[in-house]
């Protein structure tokens, strides 16, 4: 997969910056390996907001991702209790349509 990212580009026609992140270390439910993955982070106003699920590789990714995103603040937000409902950060967030609340 990182050969197939490399490879695309831009509409003007220049590649990517790529960003390799860490994995965290599985968190099972009954064997079930569950989406604790430092991609799912979310972009505000001023911030990115970072999933963090109390592992050794949670201060390394903020720091890319913080990399990926400079001027932004960093905010690292514990998403255990989100990932045991099949999502994580972003997914919380994902808009609703218009007349649906």
């Amino acid at each position: 997969m990182a050969a197939e990212l490399a490879a695309l580009r831009t509409a003007d026609g220049r590649p990517y910056q790529l960003y390799p992140l860490p994995w965290a270390r599985p968190i099972l439910d009954e064997g079930r390996r569950l989406a604790a993955s430092y991609a799912n982070y979310l972009i505000v106003n001023g911030a990115v907001l970072v999933p963090a699920y109390g592992d050794k590789a949670d201060d390394e990714a903020a720091r890319i991702i913080g990399t990926a995103h400079p001027g932004r603040e960093v905010v690292q937000i514990p998403c255990r209790p989100l990932i045991w409902q099949n999502g994580s950060l972003h997914c919380i967030t994902m808009q609703l349509p218009a007349g649906m609340i």
